[in-house]
């Protein structure tokens, strides 16, 4: 099986070594998103709300790019550095999926950004999809 990288235009270059996504096969896995400006390294201003916006339209463009949508994710990963923020990260996670909703794991962990939410995903592509 080959793995084919995704890298697309107008979201924040990796922090280390690893690529924004890979097609593998059916499936696209999305390295954990967190929540700079397009362009920038800069952490978006403003609270859960804000930073889980930005961290869902970074995703979208991703899966854009390998010819998926929002709908296509199966699997979400979220950790959050404050579980108290779970209801403004829901509230806007509804906003980008919709039911079914993908399995969903969500937990309390601090990342190296220091961002309030970081996101990965495992959308389903079939081959033939483009």
């Amino acid at each position: 099986m080959s793995k084919i990288p995704v890298h697309p235009v107008n979201t924040p270059l990796p922090a280390g070594p690893y690529t924004h996504a890979i097609i593998a096969g059916d499936y696209i896995f999305v390295s954990g998103q967190t929540p700079e400006k397009p362009g920038t390294d800069e952490l978006v201003e403003g609270g859960i709300k804000e930073q889980t916006r930005q961290v869902l339209e970074h995703i979208k463009t991703i899966l854009a790019t390998a010819g998926c949508t929002m709908d296509d994710v199966v699997k979400v990963n979220a950790y959050l550095a404050d579980i108290n923020d779970f209801s403004g990260y829901n509230e806007v996670y509804k906003e980008y999926f919709s039911r079914p909703y993908p399995a969903r794991l969500t937990v309390q962990s601090a990342n190296p950004s220091n961002a309030l939410v970081e996101i990965d995903v495992i959308a389903y592509r079939p081959a033939n999809k483009g």
